[in-house]
């Protein structure tokens, strides 16, 4: 036996502990490499120009340099989080941070909103395959990172349940809930015996109109506390496989949980939503009504009296574009005895595009009293003071609505570049075959197009945050 002591030992253990969670808690997950993309795509597009002008050794020299250095940036650029902090790794990302001033780490207890977006990658059949892409951002500071492995998976369970509710929106929550691996989630359906969707897609017909064939089928049967279980368990299963994009089989599990408990407002909450998603990826208007309607029957089951399911209803409405009947859900969430920060921040967002500037200020203050979270009163605070600045400065209204203006025309701009940039490269072609006059003509289109794009990003990078609140132009 070696010499120690028991303080030695203890130490030792300590150590190992500490280690031991921090290996649990560190997660990375790779930024998504668009921009490096497309930094290779222009420094490729340099060396074939420069080779066209005969300067060989540059061009070579740029096209190596791009090609071995781009793909290794892009590969070592990611988001870590240790248990505390979110950071990024990536080279140009901290230089980039230290040009501008800014941090290239966020706290936890920093992050002001998460916003969860959802993409349909590809459909097949029944089934939809989600790109999920999670916006988290405070203090200035924004990270973003998407769907596409484990990596993502244990960055949502990670970060997410550390952040109070309010702070996510509709989908964050749902992924934070529901997000699981797709085979085990298949697995589970097997379990509960839930046909695939190549069966489930004959009985399609069954969804149609959800309510009648429920109300047919349960009549005034009373549930058990066993039959219970089994509703919120089916629930639960339906919403893993919506979020995994098995859609048909979700809708069956919903079905089969609500011929159990028909009448439970949240699980229709769910359901609806799910049937709206289906009737999106199947492009049919009749499921996108019946979607509505589903929402509607899970707000009067709701009643005046769960203000947090009206909130999640409010967003909802908000999100499929039905501005009018979120707002008056949203008003009847904020009548609730609950202090509901969601329906204020809700009512704010309403406000806000229908141009109504002073209900912007009421309802984001009374958020600012509502919020639960430092970081949620000091984002509302600061809401409250842009949009009061606004509306009592003339001159900075002027300056934020032209640098708003800008940003659009930019935008419209870039891809009216992007088009006369691709609509050169046919000309090279033809040229560098037939006629060195029109290859010409095509590279110095599309030069001029890409300089341009070029310096239009960068515009949109200077002039997307807002103008300093303490700013004051000279005469």
């Amino acid at each position: 036996m070696g010499n120690y002591t028991p303080a030695e030992t203890a130490d030792t253990t300590t150590e190992k502990i500490a280690a031991s969670t921090f290996a649990d808690d560190f997660i990375s997950i790779r930024v998504s490499p668009n921009s490096y993309f497309i930094a290779l795509f222009l420094t490729t597009f340099l060396s074939v120009f420069l080779i066209y002008l005969e300067q060989d050794f540059f061009a070579v020299w740029l096209l190596a340099a791009s090609w071995l250095t781009l793909p290794l940036l892009a590969y070592t650029d990611r988001i870590t989080f240790d248990g505390k902090r979110l950071a990024r790794t990536g080279f140009l990302s901290r230089f980039w941070a230290w040009l501008n001033s800014t941090k290239y780490r966020l706290k936890i207890g920093d992050i002001e909103q998460v916003e969860s977006q959802a993409l349909r990658a590809l459909k097949r059949g029944g089934n939809v395959f989600y790109r999920y892409r999670t916006t988290v951002q405070g203090k200035n500071r924004r990270f973003a990172f998407a769907s596409g492995g484990e990596d993502y998976r244990q960055m949502i369970r990670k970060v997410l349940p550390l952040l109070p509710a309010n702070i996510l929106d509709n989908r964050s929550i749902e992924l934070r809930d529901y997000l699981a691996e797709p085979k085990e989630v298949l697995m589970k359906a097997e379990f509960a015996r839930i046909p695939s969707a190549d069966v489930l897609e004959s009985s399609l017909t069954e969804f149609q109109n959800p309510g009648r064939n429920t109300r047919a089928k349960t009549g005034d049967r009373k549930s058990g506390v066993e039959e219970s279980e089994r509703a919120d368990s089916l629930r639960r299963l339906a919403n893993e496989l919506r979020i995994s994009g098995y859609l048909l089989q979700s809708l069956e599990a919903f079905r089969r949980a609500l011929l159990i408990n028909p009448k439970d407002a949240w699980l229709i909450f769910d359901f609806a939503r799910c049937l709206h998603s289906f009737a999106g990826s199947e492009k049919n208007e009749k499921l996108r009504r019946k979607s509505i309607a589903a929402l509607r029957l899970a707000e009067r089951r709701a009643g005046a009296t769960d203000g947090e399911l009206l909130a999640r209803l409010g967003e909802s409405y908000f999100q499929y574009g039905d501005w009018r009947r979120a707002a008056g859900v949203f008003k009847k969430a904020a009548e609730t005895i609950e202090t509901n920060f969601r329906a204020a921040r809700g009512l704010a967002e309403i406000a806000l595009r229908e141009g109504k500037i002073a209900h912007v200020i009421h309802h984001f203050a009374a958020a600012n009293r509502l919020a639960n979270a430092p970081a949620l009163r000091r984002w509302t605070q600061n809401e409250t003071d842009y949009f009061s600045r606004l509306n009592q400065d003339d001159d900075y209204m002027e300056m934020e609505i032209s640098r708003v203006n800008l940003l659009e025309s930019f935008e419209n701009a870039k891809k009216t570049c992007l088009k006369i940039a691709f609509a050169g490269f046919p000309a090279i072609i033809f040229g560098l075959i037939f006629d060195d006059l029109i290859a010409n003509i095509g590279w110095a289109v599309s030069c001029v197009a890409l300089l341009v794009w070029v310096g239009l990003m960068f515009s949109q990078s200077v002039l997307s945050s807002r103008v300093p609140m303490d700013f004051d132009e000279e005469d």
